[in-house]
């Protein structure tokens, strides 16, 4: 269920903002995007899976709390992140 390093690596490299960025909000949200996707199709296989769930919601609220912050100090960042990710809000 957890994603690669070489995975990691790539979505750090392609979303952070300088060289050598690895806390930026916009790369912290493409991780946890790409954690949650894997997390989602593992759940649609098992449905019943209600630790691995609860995993899930809590990195649904960290990167709704990593956007919301995204959108309250740079709107231009957070609108190109979000339609870069495609993440609908």
């Amino acid at each position: 269920m957890a994603i690669s390093k070489e995975k990691k690596n790539e979505i750090i490299k392609a979303y952070a903002t300088k060289e050598g960025d690895t806390g930026s909000p916009e790369v912290q949200v493409a991780v946890l995007t790409e954690q949650i996707t894997q997390l989602n199709a593992h759940l649609q296989s098992h449905p019943h899976d209600f630790h691995s769930r609860r995993g899930l919601y809590t990195m649904i609220g960290q990167r709704r709390r990593l956007l919301n912050y995204l959108r309250n100090s740079n709107i231009d960042r957070y609108q190109v992140l979000i339609d870069k990710l495609g993440i609908r809000r």
